[in-house]
């Protein structure tokens, strides 16, 4: 495992809301949350709805609404993540595919667009073949996609950059087995060769075909990190009492359900 590429320390977010009345309040999203993504690594980051993971990954970026107040650190290759830094990195040596399908400029070419600054034409073919899209998509507008073919087509824009962080959020969904182990496939290769990759997935049994480290959010924090051997394992292989109720959980586990009141209370100190 390589150097630290990404560090984020006791990061807290929050947004300033406006109840009725115009009465001001702070909703809490994230707080005093840690973690790392190494050079050669695929940390991958799990937890229910509404835990952070996609507040993590848009404060990264630094595209948070303007109501959002941050506090903690951000660093990325040892230092301050600054607007400044920012505004050099992202795009090229930071990359992310997001969840939500929107994110293409509906007004270009889907072809161009994946090729992006530094990709060649034959970089997007090879790529679009990967992923089982057809060499006439590169001719199409992203109003002319579905679903699943536009979540291919941001994955293939990431992948054939020179990026050394990935970002994926949610990169799975709508995709097939196929298509999907296939990405694990290209997310793997990508992270041998030394890029780190953070992926925000719900999907874990995909997601452990490939990980290194596996980060659990629970409530706005990270409560536990743990090698992917012991998460395969489970049971007392794992730390904390909602790690081991998201083992659990799984299909290969029987979906054993855990009420939330078992594990918070375990978690007291």
């Amino acid at each position: 495992m390589g150097k630290t590429i990404l560090e984020v320390k006791d990061l807290s977010v929050s947004f300033r809301m406006y109840d009725r009345g115009l009465t001001q309040y702070d909703l809490n999203v994230i707080s005093n949350l840690s973690v790392t993504v190494n050079e050669g690594e695929i940390m991958v980051i799990v937890g229910s709805s509404g835990s952070g993971k996609s507040v993590l990954a848009h404060a990264v970026l630094g595209i948070l609404p303007s109501n959002a107040q941050i506090s903690g650190e951000i660093n990325y290759d040892g230092k301050p993540l600054t607007a400044a830094v920012r505004k050099e990195k992202v795009g090229s040596e930071i990359i992310m595919i997001p969840q939500s399908v929107t994110y293409l400029d509906p007004l270009m070419k889907v072809g161009r667009q994946v090729q992006g600054l530094k990709g060649s034409k034959a970089m997007q073919q090879q790529a679009f073949r990967r992923y089982g899209l057809k060499d006439s998509v590169a001719g199409m507008y992203p109003f002319q996609l579905s679903g699943g073919m536009t979540r291919r087509v941001l994955i293939s824009t990431a992948t054939i950059s020179d990026a050394r962080l990935i970002l994926a959020d949610e990169p799975t969904p709508g995709l097939s087995q196929d298509i999907a182990e296939e990405t694990m496939r290209n997310f793997r290769e990508l992270a041998d060769e030394g890029r780190g990759i953070l992926m925000i997935t719900h999907d874990i049994d995909i997601a452990l075909l490939v990980a290194d480290r596996i980060a659990v959010f629970y409530d706005g924090r990270t409560v536990d990190v743990c090698n992917r051997e012991d998460f395969l394992k489970g049971g007392d292989a794992l730390k904390h009492p909602y790690t081991r109720a998201l083992w659990a959980a799984l299909p290969r586990n029987g979906f054993q359900a855990v009420a939330p009141e078992d594990f918070m209370k375990e978690d007291q100190p």
